[in-house]
């Protein structure tokens, strides 16, 4: 096990991120959205990447900026269209980036597995729509299941209100979201936060992520973006 850095830029964070890998990217549409590390990764030009998300972007910024700089090859998610998803919505519609729709609670499942080191599991979701196509399937209980493969990230975004510098995490409401799965499910984990304080000063009992995920943090000031609307 290797400490975790604190970063003096989030590009420093993003250092090292190769073409084609697979990026778990927290956030419930704007909420817990690593903006400041998607905008280093940007920077950073690695190309060709698989983004698993709750969603496929919103307005101009975050998820939506990757996506429009040309560098996602394909997204999975739960939820691709919104009213502001209009540049995944372009994309998509010419041919220019793929798609993998997965129910959420199947999705956070499969991330957990991913982490968890649990080869897959069957869930009654899906069973019998085209997103069962291709999938074994199984009836427990007389009920058709659904095999679900794991998911896992060579790197994973998150964003987290207040950090130690051992790497512990500590969430702020709707933010937490995704990025307590993703975090133990990707080999290299880079989260952002508002603050950051020396080992022993977070309680115990408030870290949702222990440091030891944790292999790059750096400090980001949080924003405050108003929901675009449609164009």
């Amino acid at each position: 096990m290797t400490a975790t850095v604190v970063a003096d830029s989030a590009d420093e964070a993003l250092a090292g991120v190769a073409d084609g890998s697979t990026v778990l990217v927290g956030g419930f549409g704007y909420a817990g959205m690593p903006f400041e590390l998607i905008a280093a990764l940007i920077r950073q030009g690695a190309g060709e990447l698989t983004v698993v998300s709750n969603n496929a972007g919103n307005g101009d910024v975050g998820l939506a900026a990757l996506l429009g700089a040309g560098r996602v090859r394909k997204v999975v998610c739960s939820f691709p269209r919104q009213s502001d998803s209009y540049v995944f919505d372009g994309l998509y519609r010419a041919g220019k980036v793929e798609l993998e729709v997965v129910p959420q609670g199947t999705l956070a499942e499969r991330i957990r597995a991913g982490g968890a080191g649990i080869g897959g599991f069957f869930s009654p979701v899906g069973a019998g729509t085209p997103l069962a196509a291709g999938k074994e399937t199984r009836v427990i209980d007389g009920r058709e299941h659904v095999l679900e493969t794991p998911i896992r990230g060579d790197l994973a975004l998150v964003s987290a209100h207040r950090a130690d510098t051992a790497g512990n995490l500590v969430y702020r409401r709707t933010a937490r979201n995704f990025g307590p799965v993703m975090a133990t499910a990707a080999t290299t984990v880079v989260a952002q936060v508002t603050e950051i304080v020396p080992a022993g000063e977070l309680d115990p009992e408030a870290v949702v992520t222990p440091g030891i995920f944790v292999d790059r943090l750096v400090r980001a000031e949080a924003r405050r973006l108003t929901v675009q609307g449609a164009r």
